[in-house]
C-alpha cells in the first residue's frame, strides 16, 4: 500500500516514514514540506493513503483535499493536525477526511488510525470487485449462491446485529430486500409504486421510515466502536452498510466532537444489505 505525505514540519514526515515502513507491506512513495507541489505528486503517482497537514501556508490541508477529491476521490486521506477545533474538524470531516492524527505524533495512535484505514480501502476494494460481478447480465442470470429464504434469514441477522429488529421502518427494509433478492433487483431498479400499491408521497412516507432505522443502526454501530475500536465485525458493517467515515462521524457526534451526524443513504444500505446476506 502506497503512502504519500505533505507536512511543512521537515521532522514530521520523517517520523511517520519510520512508522509506516515497519509494515513490509506498506511504503511512503513520496513526501513534501510544500502543499501545492505535494498535492501534483499525488496526483501523478500511485498513492493509496495521504497524510496530509490541516495548516499550511498558500493551500491549507482542508482546500487541498477539497482539489484533491475532484480528481483522485478513491485516495483516502489522514489529516496530521495540533489543532482540536471543532468547526475545522468537521469541515475537514465533510472535505473528504477519514480521520485525524494529532500531533504530537504518537507512534500508537499512528498505527491504529493507518490500519483502520487501511482495512476501509481494502474493503471498499473488495465491495466495488462483487458489485461489478453482479452487475453483470451473466451474474443476473446464473443461479442465486442461496435461496430465498436463506438469505431473508441472513438479513434479519444482519438487522437483529444492528439493533433495528423492532424498529417501524424494519419491515419496510425486509420488503424491499425480498423484492431485491426475488427479482435480482438494484434498488434503484425497483418500482416502489408497483410494489406497494403507492402514490409519490407515500414512497416518501415509507423512505423515510426506512431511513430513521437505517440512523438508529448507525448510530448502535458507533456505540459499538466506541466501546471497542477493534469491533471487526462492527467496523465490517459499517464499511459496507454506511461507508466507514459516517461511522466515524456519528462516533465523533455522540462523543461531543463534532456537530453532525454521520450520514445513511438508502441505495448504500440495500445494496450493501444484499451483498451481505448473499455472502454468508
Amino acid at each position: 500500500m502506497n503512502f504519500y505525505i505533505i507536512d511543512d514540519d521537515q521532522a514530521v514526515p520523517l517520523v511517520l516514514q519510520q512508522i509506516i515502513e515497519q509494515d513490509h507491506n506498506a511504503m511512503v512513495v513520496g513526501t513534501s514540506q510544500d502543499a501545492l507541489s505535494g498535492l501534483q505528486a499525488v496526483l501523478t503517482l500511485d498513492v493509496d493513503i495521504l497524510l496530509v497537514d490541516l495548516l499550511m501556508p498558500e493551500l491549507s490541508g482542508i482546500d487541498l483535499v477539497l482539489r484533491l477529491k475532484q480528481q483522485r476521490p478513491q485516495i483516502k486521506v489522514i489529516m496530521i493536525s495540533q489543532v482540536r477545533d471543532l468547526e475545522l474538524r468537521e469541515t475537514a470531516y465533510q472535505a473528504g477526511i477519514e480521520f485525524f492524527i494529532d500531533k504530537p505524533i504518537n507512534v500508537i495512535e499512528v498505527k491504529t488510525v493507518i490500519e483502520k484505514v487501511r482495512d476501509s480501502l481494502q474493503m471498499q476494494t473488495k465491495l466495488a470487485y462483487i458489485q461489478s460481478l453482479v452487475g453483470s447480465e451473466k451474474m443476473q442470470q446464473s443461479p442465486p449462491a442461496q435461496t430465498v429464504p436463506q438469505a431473508m434469514e441472513q438479513v434479519r441477522t444482519i438487522l437483529k446485529y444492528l439493533g433495528i429488529s423492532t424498529e417501524a421502518g424494519t419491515a419496510d427494509i425486509l420488503f424491499t430486500a425480498e423484492i431485491m433478492l426475488e427479482h435480482h433487483l438494484h434498488f434503484n431498479q425497483i418500482d416502489f409504486e408497483k410494489q406497494y400499491t403507492i402514490d409519490q408521497h407515500e414512497k416518501k412516507i415509507i423512505f423515510q421510515r426506512m431511513r430513521r432505522a437505517m440512523k438508529k443502526g448507525l448510530t448502535n454501530l458507533a456505540t459499538r466502536q466506541l466501546d471497542d475500536f477493534n469491533d471487526d465485525i462492527a467496523l465490517d458493517y459499517g464499511n459496507i452498510l454506511y461507508d466507514y467515515k459516517n461511522v466515524r462521524m456519528e462516533m465523533l457526534y455522540l462523543k461531543g466532537q463534532h456537530h453532525t451526524h454521520g450520514k445513511v443513504a438508502l441505495r448504500k444500505f440495500m445494496e450493501g444489505l444484499i451483498l451481505m446476506a448473499e455472502r454468508e
